[in-house]
């Protein structure tokens, strides 16, 4: 009996120096990995997606300036909000533009078709900085057979020259100052 008091003893000593080491536990992990993460990308340098933010207070809300490098989006950058649900890695993060865009794989609240993040094709070992690789993609080289704006997806599919105007139009009226560097 003595043996198994002791025993829970230790076991509770070793629980609060993990909490005075880790005071947040399994939510300091998930932090942790974000940071990772986070360092990951902005190790990377991408010239396509800049200008990341953090939520202080929410290490699983950050905020970027995607910079497309092709025309028509390439006359401007666009405001993106990461959020990354609790259950990252297992579920997908949600993408949503800020800035508005014309392009037929965004609605007009700023969500957006990405097949890589949809609930379907989620993979836990899929990093941030394949998703966000994927969306400069969608952005440059839109997919028009999975619309959310039919409208646009028509006219993209049906007068590629008229779309192109249009986006480039309503992308330097909308769109945020791109970064000089």
């Amino acid at each position: 009996m003595a043996f198994h008091r002791a025993s829970s003893g230790v076991s509770d000593e070793l629980r609060d120096v993990n909490a005075a080491r880790w005071p947040m536990g399994p939510q300091y992990t998930k932090q942790i990995f974000h940071i990772h993460e986070l360092k990951d990308i902005r190790d990377a340098n991408l010239k396509v997606f800049r200008d990341i933010n953090v939520d202080e207070t929410n290490i699983l809300n950050w905020n970027g300036l995607i910079v497309p490098d092709s025309p028509p989006y390439n006359k401007g950058a666009f405001k993106i909000e990461i959020v990354f649900p609790a259950e990252y890695p297992f579920k997908p993060p949600k993408l949503t533009f800020k800035t508005k865009i014309y392009h037929p794989n965004v609605d007009e609240k700023g969500q957006i078709c990405l097949p890589i993040i949809s609930a379907e094709n989620w993979k836990p070992a899929t990093k941030t900085d394949q998703v966000i690789q994927a969306l400069v993609a969608l952005v440059n080289d839109p997919e028009p057979e999975h619309p959310l704006r039919a409208d646009l997806a028509e006219e993209y599919t049906k007068d590629k020259k008229k779309f192109f105007k249009n986006a480039e139009e309503f992308t330097k009226k909308h769109g945020e100052k791109r970064p000089s560097d």
